[in-house]
This record gives structure tokens, C-alpha cells and sequence, in this order.
């Protein structure tokens, strides 16, 4: 990984200065390779004897350019989409319309590749509390993950990240692998506007100001963490919740500023909090591809989901 600014939460990757070209990008983040592909094949005999290597044409193994590392086994419908056109999204937002890519990396070996650029837009609610805009593009070459384009912000004071969702939309171009990618294509159905950031903007400055009682607080986290009460035992799931609202009676960063104290904005965040910096994990790695792609990022965009029924 390799990022701009100030060091990730999670501690990981090579700090670039600003305004670095594509391919330092590549290098440094380590997407400097390509996705190859070679045919399945087996051998009929017993290990002892292998025998003959046979074909099997439905499927093809991919694997690391440079390193020859094997990345997963798919059909032959799948249409791969390479480290480089990651990054290469992002060159003409950055060259005309002032993007600044932030984070870029690979996650579990080079089976998930993304980058993350700062779209310029950003937002302030009451007590400072500064919340950016980003786009992300993220692909996975194992079938875990159609390549996603997805606006995204961050609030500054914690580093949370969460999905902008509008509505019935949220907010996200998938292309399902049987398609080709086509870069124009899904910036023009992601509509890179400012009139999407406002609309999610608006949102939060709604939570920001709904004040909540404590039963209320506590049956939001009872709705949110529904999925998981019922999978894990009752006393992980009741640690669960109280760590997160430990963090929105204070603990949390930013808990204090006045858009967060108290109000519906506060626990949302104190819900990210958790998912991106508190919830265990066995590694950093790990952690992250949660955040942003796995259960972590389902539970959050849940977390909005209900957050908004405040409102309504």
C-alpha cells in the first residue's frame, strides 16, 4: 500500500508526497504487475505416479506477473481486471478535474486491488467536525468482489470511513466480472457530481442535529447488531454494544464536538469507530478489508440504514 498525508490508522503501506504520477503509484503501492492466466490442468495418475497432464477447458488459474504466485481458479468467462487500470481511473480526475489519489494497494496477496482519491469536496459541521469526499475503486480477482466504484467519506477527526448511500441507490457502480470494465462507462453512471455529495451532507447534518435518549440509543444498537446476536453468544454481542456506546458517551474520537455529542450523528460514528478501529481482527490486513469491503462494511451500511429511520 502507499498513501499521501497523514499515516492511515492502520499503520500500513509507503508514504508518497503529493502529486506523485501513476506510476510511482503503481511501484510504490505494489501493483506494479500484472494478472496472467494459464489453463487448469490435472494430472490422472496417483501422486506417486502423476501421469498425464490433462486440460480442463472450463476453468483458468490466475496468477502474479512478477512473483508467479497463484491467485485463484476461475471460469473462462471471467474477464480480469488488471492492478494498472485501478490507478489508471483516476489519471483524467486528476489531471482535469483535481482528484488527488490518497491510498492505493493490494490486500490477501494481490486477490483484492483498490485505490482511493480525495474527489476535493468536503464539508463542515457544527464544532469543526470536517468530513471529505472520496471515490474508491476496488476489484477482486478470487470472486469475492465485483470491481466497485463508490463514493466515500471520511471524517477527519477519526478517520472513519463510510459509504455514501442515497436513497435507493447506493451510491456504487458495480461491473460483475463476465462484463469488460469500461473506465468512461462507470464514471459516467457514478455521476461524479457535487450534487451527491450535498445530498449525503445533508443527511448527516440531519443527524447531527437529532438529539437521542439512551433507550433510544440502545434499541439502535439492538437493531444494528441484530445479525450478530444471533450468531455469537449473548455476552459477546452485549460487550459488542457496549463498547460502542462507551465510545459515544465520550471515549470515542470526537465523541465531544458538538455535531456527535449526544445525537444521532455521534453514534453513527461511534459505530464506524468500532468497525474500523475496535472490532477484532487477526491483522491489520484483515481489519481493513472488512472496513471497506467485507461484514464490517455491511454492518456500517446497516448502521445507516437505521440511522436515517431517525429522521424520516
Amino acid at each position: 500500500m502507499a498513501y499521501v498525508n497523514e499515516t492511515p490508522w492502520h499503520g500500513l503501506g509507503n508514504k508518497l508526497t503529493a502529486h506523485q504520477p501513476i506510476e510511482v503509484w503503481a511501484k510504490q503501492a505494489g501493483m506494479d504487475w500484472q494478472i496472467q492466466e494459464t489453463p487448469v490442468r490435472f494430472a490422472t495418475g496417483r501422486v506417486e505416479t502423476p501421469g498425464m497432464l490433462e486440460s480442463f477447458p472450463e476453468s483458468k488459474v490466475l496468477f502474479r506477473s512478477d512473483n508467479h504466485e497463484p491467485l485463484s481458479v476461475v471460469s473462462q468467462r471471467f474477464k480480469v481486471v488488471q492492478p494498472n487500470e485501478i490507478l489508471e481511473f483516476y489519471r483524467d480526475l486528476t489531471e482535469v478535474s483535481g482528484f488527488e489519489p490518497e491510498t492505493a494497494g493490494v490486500l490477501k496477496g494481490g486477490r483484492k486491488i483498490w485505490a482511493l482519491a480525495r474527489t476535493g469536496q468536503s464539508s463542515t459541521l457544527k464544532g469543526n467536525d470536517v468530513v471529505n469526499a472520496y471515490v474508491l475503486l476496488a476489484t477482486a480477482c478470487d470472486g469475492t468482489l465485483a470491481t466497485t466504484a463508490q463514493f466515500t467519506s471520511i471524517r477527519v477527526v477519526c478517520n472513519n470511513t463510510l459509504a455514501v448511500a442515497l436513497g435507493s441507490s447506493n451510491g456504487a457502480v458495480k461491473v460483475r466480472h463476465r462484463t469488460s470494465f469500461d473506465a468512461q462507462t462507470v464514471k459516467r453512471q457514478l455521476g461524479i457530481s457535487v450534487s451527491t455529495w450535498n445530498s449525503f451532507m445533508y443527511q448527516m447534518r440531519g443527524l447531527s442535529e437529532r438529539k437521542l435518549k439512551t433507550y433510544e440509543a440502545m434499541n439502535y444498537l439492538s437493531r444494528v447488531f441484530s445479525d450478530e446476536r444471533k450468531t455469537d453468544s449473548s455476552n459477546a454481542s452485549d460487550r459488542t454494544m457496549a463498547k460502542v456506546l462507551a465510545l459515544f458517551d465520550g471515549q470515542g474520537r470526537g465523541a465531544e464536538l458538538a455535531s456527535s455529542k449526544g445525537t444521532a450523528f455521534g453514534l453513527l460514528n461511534s459505530v464506524t469507530e468500532f468497525v474500523d478501529h475496535e472490532r477484532r481482527a487477526r491483522s491489520a490486513d484483515h481489519r481493513l478489508d472488512s472496513a471497506r469491503f467485507g461484514q464490517g462494511a455491511v454492518l456500517k451500511e446497516k448502521a445507516v440504514e437505521q440511522e436515517l429511520i431517525l429522521i424520516a
